[in-house]
């Protein structure tokens, strides 16, 4: 049996990135998972795949985590399909690079909606029905840049430390009541997300990390099985950070 056996799983930002990883690593750990993502329902084909293959029920649900209305139709779909919601990561994300002086409001509104108001709807909406049944394991996949900071990504830093502090936040409010809240995260993943670089440029991100390179997906995932799971059951609020030795805590 796998550490996931039999729990229900949804994620977010599923179809493409770190999130189709979590998707995959917690089918191949036994779990069911929805897909939801704003993505239209051909981009959701390989992680589909990918948990089929894993002998696990797998749906994709398009879903637009910035909306209420269409996070409360998510959550109300996957209860009908699969019962409940056991374990929630919230990685549906989006960035862009501006400095802040040239930032258009409407990119600013657009990163914290989806990154920050994102989370919180899924959260609120997914919450309730695990506090009735007193157990629950909630992922929120925040970014080290939400720790340290990013010249040119003042908004996704922003919006990554708030969800390093509603993590902490909503852990102190439900953890007695068997609902435990976690985050990720990651450093520099090589997932197609960042806007390109010159080469020189990434080589020099590259050199400035300890390790010396960045990461890849299946380096992520592994950590989100683990919050998922029993193995973390003391786990409360917690940040943890796969991310080559750019920030240390």
């Amino acid at each position: 049996m796998g550490r996931l056996e039999d729990r229900m799983a949804v994620v977010t930002g599923g179809a493409r990135g770190i999130g189709r990883g979590i998707a995959g690593a917690f089918a191949a750990e036994g779990a069911d998972v929805a897909v939801a993502d704003v993505l239209p329902e051909e981009e959701a084909t390989l992680v589909l795949a990918d948990i089929a293959r894993a002998g696990r029920r797998g749906i994709y649900v398009r879903t637009d985590v910035a909306r209420e209305d269409q996070v409360r139709s998510m959550v109300d779909t996957v209860h009908e399909t699969f019962g409940r919601i056991d374990i929630l990561v919230n990685n549906a994300g989006v960035l862009g690079r501006y400095p802040l002086e040239e930032m258009p409001v409407r990119e600013w509104d657009k990163v914290l909606d989806v990154n920050l108001r994102g989370t919180f709807l899924c959260c609120r909406f997914a919450l309730g029905r695990m506090l009735d049944r007193g157990e629950g394991r909630i992922i929120n996949v925040a970014s080290q840049i939400g720790q340290a900071g990013e010249p040119g990504l003042s908004h996704y830093s922003a919006s990554k430390g708030g969800v390093i502090a509603l993590t902490k936040a909503l852990a102190r409010e439900v953890a007695a009541r068997g609902v435990l809240v976690n985050a990720i995260a990651p450093g520099p993943i090589s997932t197609g997300i960042m806007p390109p670089e010159s080469e020189d440029v990434e080589e020099a991100r590259k050199a400035a990390l300890p390790i010396r390179r960045f990461g890849e997906v299946g380096e992520v995932a592994p950590t989100a099985v683990f919050l998922a799971s029993d193995d973390s059951s003391y786990y409360v609020g917690q940040t943890l950070g796969p991310n080559g030795g750019d920030v240390m805590l």
